[in-house]
């Protein structure tokens, strides 16, 4: 590899590192804004994701750019396309996190309620999940992506639990509509943020393994477990 080429992949990599950073700060402020109903914290969460959507765009234009002057081929042009496509499910995170703390002023101008769900354990698993995607390709360790892909069914499972709840809520007490829903949508929210850092992880594995995983991750982890035993990586 020559070393203009390992030079940009350095620096691409920490390029991505800083987006990680702002998004999981963006991340954590959204859920304290909703925990406290912070409408001016709320507010700071909005106002970041414009620099977050600026990181994504410099992070794009410079895959494009090693792809044009390098050509890499096998795990480093698995490398870049895993940086290109973490890159946007990032951007996707900190648009969501933005949305999510949209719904304080809303849910503030409601009657105080019970929150149709486990919000404590549902923030933190989702958060949990998005540093621990983070961290896996950061180490390049398939078997934290594989964690990831296992956590997803529990924030699935608490999202659809919410969705019973609402309508249960709803039905006896048509007055609270609207707090409900708002409410909905953030748990929507965090299911959204969940399934995107399964993709994250499931990127991790194809850069770690050149496997597709997001079809069959049973059978991907199969796969990951042997490698590892056997201590063969695609080159």
């Amino acid at each position: 590899m020559n070393s203009h080429l390992v030079r940009d992949l350095d620096s691409l990599r920490k390029r991505l590192l800083t987006l990680a950073t702002r998004v999981e700060e963006n991340m954590l402020k959204s859920v304290r804004a909703l925990r406290s109903m912070s409408e001016a914290m709320a507010d700071e969460v909005v106002v970041s994701d414009k620099l977050i959507d600026s990181l994504e765009v410099d992070i794009e234009e410079e895959c494009m750019k090693i792809l044009a002057l390098h050509q890499p081929v096998a795990s480093d042009l698995r490398f870049v396309v895993t940086v290109l496509k973490i890159n946007g499910e990032l951007e996707h995170i900190g648009d969501v996190a933005a949305n999510m703390a949209k719904r304080v002023g809303y849910i503030r101008a409601e009657e105080k309620a019970e929150i149709p769900f486990d919000f404590e354990t549902m923030t933190t698993r989702t958060v949990y999940m998005l540093k621990t995607a983070i961290d896996s390709f950061l180490r390049q360790d398939s078997a934290l992506a594989l964690g990831v892909c296992s956590d997803d069914e529990i924030v699935d499972s608490a999202n659809r639990q919410c969705y019973s709840k609402v309508r249960r809520i709803i039905s006896e007490n048509p007055k609270s509509a609207m707090l409900c829903i708002n409410w909905l949508l953030v748990s929507k929210s965090l299911e959204r943020i969940a399934d995107m850092c399964t993709n994250i992880a499931e990127d991790v594995i194809y850069m770690r393994h050149s496997i597709i995983a997001r079809h069959n991750i049973s059978a991907a982890a199969k796969q990951v477990r042997s490698d590892s035993d056997n201590s063969v990586y695609p080159g």
